[in-house]
């Protein structure tokens, strides 16, 4: 066979694919490209999803809020006529100690702010101030959110309970009692930011 002939099959034969060499180099740089186009759109699309679940806390916790305003500031001021501010003299209000839920009380019979002293809702359980799930007719709003609520005397108004001052959540007396009670609700969202709200209620 002549030798340009023979020349000429090499030729054909070493321009057929790839190498196992070069296979493996392209995987490898095809991996790092991919591995660097995702560590940059996984934050960006993070922080797209971010602001609608702060927008969604806000809505959550101005509803709790407003549900929690509604009842009357302690057990002590409900009476058979009506509502009255304790503390008046013959009446003392709740002791800090004793803030919180009364025996038998459920969530849909709650009547004073503090009974929502520990509170913890999430999922279904999550429910707005008709006492109805929030997730029922608007298709899983609130998946994945939690709820915290505490309330506690701060008559001084520096958003610190006034039987803690040594800020170990462990109260001083337990006898405590003010005029001004602090309702915190804190808001987690499905990513993990802890968003806090607060309001006042006064003793009237």
């Amino acid at each position: 066979m002549p030798v340009n002939k023979i020349n000429h099959l090499n030729k054909k034969h070493n321009s057929k694919g790839f190498t196992l060499v070069e296979l493996v180099i392209g995987i490898v740089l095809f991996s790092v490209a991919m591995v660097t186009i995702v560590s940059v759109i996984m934050p960006q699309s993070r922080q797209g999803i971010d602001p609608l679940w702060q927008v969604r806390a806000v809505s959550l916790a101005q509803s709790l809020l407003t549900e929690i305003s509604a009842k009357a500031f302690d057990e002590a001021s409900i009476t058979a006529g009506g509502r009255k501010a304790c503390n008046n003299g013959t009446t003392p209000c709740t002791s800090s100690g004793n803030l919180g839920i009364e025996a038998a009380e459920t969530r849909n019979s709650f009547d004073d702010i503090d009974d929502y002293d520990g509170l913890e809702l999430s999922g279904e359980a999550i429910i707005n101030v008709s006492q109805s799930t929030l997730t029922n007719n608007i298709s899983d709003l609130f998946l994945g959110f939690e709820a915290r609520i505490s309330v506690v005397y701060d008559d001084n108004t520096d958003g610190i309970n006034d039987d803690d001052t040594n800020g170990d959540n462990i109260l001083d007396s337990g006898t405590l009692i003010g005029n001004q009670k602090l309702i915190r609700v804190i808001v987690v969202t499905p990513g993990g930011e802890e968003i806090p709200f607060s309001a006042y209620r006064k003793n009237v």
